[in-house]
């Protein structure tokens, strides 16, 4: 007997993953069990790029969600609501969900795995982070026995491009920007990719499986990359890096002994999205285009790097599908028991580092007048707050003023934002148009 699915949503991954789901031919055997039994769509009259019976189709999505008949809910219609009510109807009536909607795993997981643990069901999003990029499995089954310290990943396709189209030709942010909408590579409002609150969504779901604890999302720090300008772009390349848009989820640790705490009862991390200057020799500084890839670290492992395609139908489709082979491979085995390794284990939040214990290195560009001792009184500044600074630069001039770039060691952010404070006061600052974290 087969397993029947109910999907909800038949746009672009919708299409693509019942495309996949229909080929049976040289893919998986268990496709054979896959009967797609129940689609949710918003008109009936749509021209549709897969062939599927007219009784399959529905408009009326809830029906889908309680059906007796349906075992997995696969939910693509993408969007908070309804999608949020619907997954959490689904799981009511005992259905396993597949979703590749990270905006409500990211805002509402707390709620969904907490009612699909008591339900007895799973909740399976490979395709929420990544696209193809096989990542959320290898993270609670092949990695689960590390001691993760750092998952970093460029994972927002569309600042990717708009970064390396500027690193390569020498553009500004605004021109590539709206060359990238006309492609389709961004959005009509861009404001989810280029303030980086889509991959704050996906790095709050990959912290949380990585650490083992329950992420809020109004505690990511995120910051967008509207301010990266093709002169910062051109003195990274000349100090030996390029700038990306990262994501990372580090432990804690370290910090938490220079703030004098106590080893916490739960995760102690630190989770953050920013535009970041990658030394051209590490793993990620070569990821280009619209392409994502996530470096986990961890012990004993050491570094492993996932890299791929992080959207299109085909890519999503791709991790949306193998999940759902996953929950069928479940099924045929066992009706009562569930997988630890599939389901969510943690019930804990994290504890989230203040971004100004963070210990990082800056980069600092200063727009100066033209004074002898100005490059002395910023040392000086520095110095008042504990800052070591790796190299400082006097790179020519922006009409009247002197341009200078500052690259730290490590510091704690706080003191370095301390130190910027008691500049701003000198005269002889005209202003900062950049500052960017170092890798």
């Amino acid at each position: 007997m087969g397993v029947k699915l109910g999907i909800l949503g038949l746009g672009t991954v919708g299409t693509g993953t019942v495309q996949l789901l229909q080929d049976k031919g040289f893919r998986h055997p268990l496709l054979q069990e896959v009967e797609i039994y129940r689609v949710g769509v918003r008109s009936l009259d749509k021209p549709r790029a897969v062939t599927l019976p007219e009784s399959v189709l529905t408009t009326d999505l809830e029906a889908i969600v309680i059906d007796p008949a349906v075992d997995i809910v696969v939910e693509v219609m993408g969007g908070l609501e309804p999608a949020r009510s619907l997954i959490l109807k689904a799981i009511q009536n005992g259905k396993h969900v597949v979703t590749a909607n990270k905006a409500v795993i990211s805002r509402f997981g707390d709620e969904i795995f907490t009612a699909a643990n008591q339900a007895g069901v799973y909740v399976m999003l490979e395709a929420a982070v990544g696209g193809g990029i096989p990542v959320i499995q290898p993270l609670k089954q092949s990695l689960s026995v590390n001691r993760i310290h750092t998952v970093t990943g460029i994972i927002n396709g569309t600042t990717n491009y708009i970064l390396t189209r500027m690193q390569t030709e020498g553009s500004n942010f605004s021109d590539v920007l709206a060359d990238a909408q006309r492609l389709g590579y961004a959005e009509a409002d861009p404001t989810a990719d280029v303030d980086g609150l889509d991959a704050a969504d996906k790095i709050a779901i990959l912290a949380s499986l990585a650490f083992g604890g329950r992420i809020k999302l109004k505690d990511v720090y995120s910051e967008g990359i509207r301010q990266v300008s093709k002169t910062d772009i051109a003195y990274a390349e000349k100090l030996g890096f390029v700038i990306k848009l990262l994501a990372i989820a580090q432990s804690a640790a370290p910090l938490a002994a220079i703030a004098n705490r106590t080893t916490p009862s739960s995760p102690l991390i630190s989770v953050r999205v920013h535009p970041t200057l990658v030394p051209k020799a590490h793993p990620l500084a070569s990821i280009n285009g619209v392409n994502n890839a996530i470096l986990v670290e961890g012990e004993p492992i050491g570094q492993v790097m996932f890299f791929g395609p992080g959207a299109g139908a085909g890519a999503t489709a791709s991790a949306v599908s193998s999940d759902i082979l996953n929950l069928v491979a479940a099924l045929k085995k066992s009706k009562t028991a569930l997988n630890q390794l599939l389901a969510c284990a943690h019930q804990d939040y994290c504890q989230i580092v203040p971004m100004a214990e963070l210990v990082t290195r800056f980069y600092a560009r200063f727009l100066t007048k033209d004074q002898p001792g100005v490059i002395g009184k910023l040392g000086t500044c520095f110095g008042n707050h504990g800052v070591s600074l790796e190299s400082v630069v006097q790179t020519g001039f922006q009409g009247e003023l002197a341009e200078i770039v500052v690259v730290t060691h490590d510091v704690q952010e706080g003191d370095f934002r301390q130190a910027l404070t008691e500049i701003q006061t000198l005269t002889a600052v005209d202003s900062i148009p950049s500052l960017l974290r170092v890798l």
